[in-house]
């Protein structure tokens, strides 16, 4: 649609550096036959360079989702396995990412959804009444920064709740590029610790589905056990490896966002909307005057699309992507006049 602004799936404004556009476009030539590197070695080799680490701690995989799929399958018997020791436990914080409950499900594993606080902080480890977090779940995902809330967490909260788990934990850092902190250390002091990194929010390549876990190398290995043949297209390989010879471009953009963020928080907060702290790329909001679905609505209607989710802990709020300087002015101006109304 002409005119849309669409700020609802927190893809980021801007686009992919010109070098990988170019070296993309290069590629596409008689190498179209041929399969793409099966490991995606050479990437692994760059991602290691980067993080400090080997090759053999590193797996590739089309995007993020589908390393989250085959963490579920590796390290999680289906119901009916060994669930004294938690074996067959999928647990997650919630509201958290909606794809960790789906992919229980679909292995035919158990769930524990772990509430968060009320600011959407863990809660604490050391009041069992107020924390349902089972320590001996064969998998527990942590999405670090949260999503949908966009608040952070600090490496030394991230490594308490490790200590205190004695399955695999994944620490999925989709936003972290947007954050004060990282986590990936953990994930290299503790063996039983992945974190998964993605090349779809911060840098632009959504299209490209390549993302990344990084951890120790008997969790790799184990995941690399099930890894599909290929599943990694070669032009997503070639485009993250650009994208590692252009960091400079996107840390500008990184601080470009991250401005535009605090701003647009400043001027729905001077209207009177509640704003949770965010160390991602988008605001999780509460309207005012009118419910966040009629939001949602009145927000359609003017060709900006925002985010709402039906769910108790969040259907009051609203989700906002963080786009370019002109899309949030277009935004805060339409808001003004649905609030004029």
């Amino acid at each position: 649609m002409k005119g849309l602004i669409k700020l609802n799936t927190n893809e980021n404004p801007y686009p992919p550096a010109a070098q990988v556009l170019a070296t993309i476009k290069k590629a596409i030539d008689g190498r179209l036959r041929l399969y793409p590197n099966p490991t995606a070695q050479p990437l692994r080799e760059r991602l290691a360079e980067l993080h400090g680490c080997r090759p053999e701690n590193v797996i590739i995989g089309n995007g993020s989702d589908e390393l989250l799929a085959m963490a579920v399958r590796a390290f999680v018997e289906p119901a009916g396995g060994n669930q004294s020791l938690g074996g067959s436990l999928v647990q997650f914080f919630t509201p958290s990412y909606s794809l960790y409950p789906v992919l229980t499900a679909v292995h035919g594993a158990q769930q524990n959804p772990v509430p968060l606080l009320d600011d959407f902080g863990f809660p604490p480890l050391n009041r069992p009444a107020t924390n349902r977090l089972n320590t001996k779940a064969a998998l527990t995902f942590i999405t670090t920064p949260n999503a949908p809330s966009g608040r952070g967490y600090t490496a030394t909260e991230l490594n308490a709740l490790c200590r205190a788990l004695s399955g695999v934990v994944v620490l999925d850092e989709a936003y972290v590029d947007f954050a004060q902190e990282n986590a990936l250390e953990l994930a290299l002091r503790h063996r039983h610790v992945l974190v998964a990194r993605t090349f779809s929010k911060a840098y632009s390549l959504c299209f490209q589905r390549v993302g990344y876990f990084v951890g120790h190398a008997q969790l790799i290995g184990a995941l690399d056990k099930i890894r599909d043949s290929y599943n990694v297209n070669g032009l997503g390989q070639i485009g993250a490896l650009a994208t590692l010879d252009s960091l400079p471009y996107y840390c500008a953009n990184f601080k470009k966002i991250i401005a535009t963020r605090e701003q647009l928080t400043r001027e729905l907060v001077e209207l009177g909307f509640h704003v949770f702290p965010s160390e991602t790329n988008f605001i999780l909001v509460r309207p005012l005057r009118f419910s966040a679905k009629e939001w949602l609505e009145k927000l359609r209607q003017r060709k900006i699309l925002v985010r709402w989710f039906n769910h108790p802990e969040v259907r009051n709020y609203l989700r906002i992507s963080i786009g370019t300087p002109e899309q949030t002015k277009t935004l805060v101006r339409a808001v003004r006049r649905i609030l004029d109304s």
